[in-house]
């Protein structure tokens, strides 16, 4: 059991202070700890075997995101974006609960910092120009974009299934009436927001300071292929049906979805190469992690260290909340996921809890889904990229941001707590 707790504080030390990257942690600590727990000649099976179990989950996340990157190319969500923009006109309720649609949208292909830069530079100009908050944009972004990540090739999602071992249509498919209600819930904040800033425009239309700095954002419109945006849109909606009604794998639909995606707007060779070097920025390190995470979780249940730091965990936890860890579970995450990367809190943390549970007949599946409901909150988390990312984008302090938007984050953690545990999700 000490053993098992020293590899796990060790890992999340070493990542924490960015002594090592989360890659080298997950491939190193694990095979150190399992050789000095004596056994240095298992190793080798446990790895395949963690990296074998792992490899569906790396599979789907990789062409999930290469898909949605061809369609973000493509400009599939353009039209979206420019029929909001001309309805919202120069209301300001329409304008904010415009751009919490859109981003909710754009955020579905999984890669925030694209969803980012799409709805913050269709909207930012628009927010200028009335004189609405932009710290409203970057809340509503932020909202629709963590709870939008809770797709099965989100990065948090990918990382539960992998640390926990679990098939990612178990984990997601019944997170998605809570999601649903979590993205209605910002389209609420939204038009909330937008009748405050209605008000006091009227009263006082130049209060908030709308500074003129931000970074600046071009696409290659090169790559657009608006003459298929029907096709695209098809496909896209055959895609989520066959990922919804599960009509196969989820890498095998993702792979399927990709190939004919690219054949269709990228048929020139020379093209199709470009683009697969582009995209592979963001496809690449997060595939690699997955199937780096084989190697850490193969040896760490391997070696008997959960089950041992589990029966440590139960000496500690009262009998009588046992049977409650899934809805224990998502409260707790709301300050790890803030005080944790998502790596510490996924590999590090949650197995142990899981491990725990699973001695109360709460399956792991149940933990993997309470694990996640407090991504609001996470995405205001100073650890969090993506944080300074939309603060640049509106050119504002990011304690600013945080300050306004906790409140937020804080209601639709709760939202999403409660539809989970009123549907059966977490329950």
């Amino acid at each position: 059991m000490l053993l098992g707790y020293l590899m796990i504080a060790t890992f999340m030390i070493l990542i924490m202070t960015k002594r090592v990257s989360a890659l080298v942690a997950l491939i190193l600590v694990p095979l150190v700890f399992g050789s000095i727990a004596g056994h240095g000649a298992e190793l080798g099976e446990m790895v395949i075997g963690g990296v074998t179990k792992l490899a569906p989950t790396a599979t789907t996340l990789l062409f999930a995101v290469l898909y949605f990157a061809v369609m973000i190319d493509a400009g599939l969500f353009d039209p979206l974006v420019n029929t909001v923009l001309r309805l919202a006109g120069d209301d300001p309720v329409k304008v904010t609960v415009g751009s919490a649609i859109v981003a909710a949208l754009v955020s579905l292909d999984g890669d925030g910092a694209t969803s980012a830069l799409i709805t913050v530079t269709a909207f930012l100009p628009v927010y200028r120009r009335l004189g609405i908050n932009p710290l409203i944009l970057a809340t509503l972004m932020g909202l629709a974009g963590t709870i939008a990540n809770l797709t099965p090739w989100g990065g948090p999602t990918a990382r539960v299934a992998s640390a926990l071992r679990l098939d990612l249509s178990d984990v997601f498919i019944p997170l998605i009436p809570t999601m649903v209600v979590g993205l209605v819930s910002t389209v609420l904040i939204a038009w909330h927001l937008g009748r405050q800033e209605r008000k006091r425009l009227v009263l006082q239309p130049t209060q908030i300071e709308q500074s003129p700095s931000g970074i600046a954002i071009e696409r290659d419109q090169s790559l657009a292929r608006p003459q298929l945006f029907w096709v695209n849109l098809a496909l896209t909606i055959l895609v989520f049906a066959a990922v919804i009604g599960q009509f196969a794998p989820l890498s095998l639909i993702f792979m399927t979805g990709f190939a004919i995606a690219l054949m269709i707007n990228y048929p020139n060779l020379e093209l199709q190469r470009g683009r697969l070097q582009a995209y592979a920025v963001n496809a690449l390190p997060i595939t690699i992690l997955i199937l780096a995470a084989g190697i850490f979780t193969g040896i760490l249940s391997g070696t008997g260290m959960t089950d041992a730091m589990a029966q440590g965990v139960m000496t500690i936890v009262p009998a009588q909340l046992g049977p409650y860890l899934g809805v224990i579970t998502g409260f707790l995450s709301a300050p790890l996921t803030f005080a944790l990367s998502n790596d510490a809190y996924y590999f590090g943390v949650v197995p142990v809890i899981a491990e725990t549970a699973s001695h109360y007949n709460v399956a792991p599946v149940i933990i993997a889904r309470a694990s996640l409901l407090a991504m609001p909150i996470h995405g205001l988390s100073p650890l969090v990229a993506a944080l300074y990312l939309m603060a640049g984008l509106i050119g504002r302090d990011v304690a600013a941001l945080q300050r306004f938007s906790f409140k937020w984050a804080a209601l639709a953690t709760l939202i999403l707590i409660g539809t989970a545990t009123l549907t059966g999700a977490i329950r």
